[in-house]
């Protein structure tokens, strides 16, 4: 039976994972890799799933958690930046202990981007020798359900430094669904890379007037200049360091080469990707 550590398990990715995973008719077994095995365990009461203690600041327990998988499903937190400090250490010891197989969940456009923590990641994989599938989403609809959602609730905003750059998206549920495509069939994926997207592309303003629709109330969008979005969000309290990340997904691409959708969502899970409006439409009840 096949085997496999899922690192982040109860984030937004890694719960989706779990969730596809469990919905195969396929003998996958499962080690859910928590920071504090006391917590959220509730969120898969229904599974039979194997907790273990997973921590990228405690490279102690990079070995037991990786004991006797054969697969390794990797997500980036997003405060962990320094890769050599902490995931060399964590390819190292998967290459020692024999995992076959590393599916990480890097990013669209990493290529074309060398200083993001996911291009490093990515080349320390493929250096190791292990066997790998990179799966490159775009931006996460669901950013909408956890980062983004205090101020569409509380102010009826949208406040980025996005301009009207158009954004390719991905439902995180489809994420989950290609992952547990490819834990079933992974001869087919093997040294190959994916970007994960639907099929429609939306900037900040049309993504207002949808929510403004959806919910009956006017949600302004808001494009601040860097200086004003940075002191904003430092009176909101939020760490530096995250302001840097969200200025990094939202003001860069103004810059670059618009991204291209990708088909491979309904070739890898023979369905098609989740809409932004299906999306809306499934999440109402968390904006009102």
């Amino acid at each position: 039976m096949r085997r496999v550590l899922v690192t982040g398990a109860t984030g937004t990715v890694g719960c989706e994972v779990i969730k596809a995973i469990k919905a195969l008719d396929f003998p996958i077994q499962i080690k859910a890799g928590v920071r504090e095995l006391t917590k959220k365990q509730s969120l898969f009461s229904e599974h039979d799933l194997q907790y273990v203690k997973f921590d990228y600041t405690n490279f102690a327990s990079f070995t037991p958690a990786l004991f006797e998988c054969d697969t390794l499903f990797l997500v980036r937190p997003p405060q962990i930046a320094n890769v050599p400090k902490y995931f060399y250490p964590l390819i190292d010891v998967a290459k020692k202990i024999g995992i076959q197989h590393i599916i990480f969940v890097s990013v669209q456009g990493v290529e074309e981007n060398p200083g993001i923590p996911h291009f490093k990641i990515e080349k320390c994989i493929v250096d190791s020798k292990i066997p790998y599938t990179f799966l490159r989403p775009a931006y996460f609809m669901q950013n909408f359900l956890t980062s983004l959602k205090s101020e569409l609730v509380q102010k009826k905003r949208i406040f980025l430094p996005a301009g009207n750059t158009r954004f390719t998206m991905i439902d995180v549920e489809d994420i989950g669904r290609v992952t547990a495509k490819v834990l079933e069939s992974p001869e087919k994926y093997l040294n190959k890379s994916f970007d994960l997207t639907c099929d429609e592309k939306l900037n900040f303003k049309e993504i207002a007037e949808k929510f403004s629709k959806l919910l009956g109330t006017t949600i302004k969008y808001i494009s601040p200049n860097l200086l004003r979005f940075y002191v904003t969000q430092r009176w909101n309290k939020l760490p530096t360091r995250y302001i840097l990340v969200l200025i990094l997904l939202h003001y860069f691409p103004r810059f670059q080469k618009e991204a291209l959708t990708s088909q491979w969502v309904s070739e890898i899970t023979l369905q098609p990707a989740g809409t932004f409006d299906a999306f809306l439409e499934r999440n109402k009840s968390q904006w009102l």
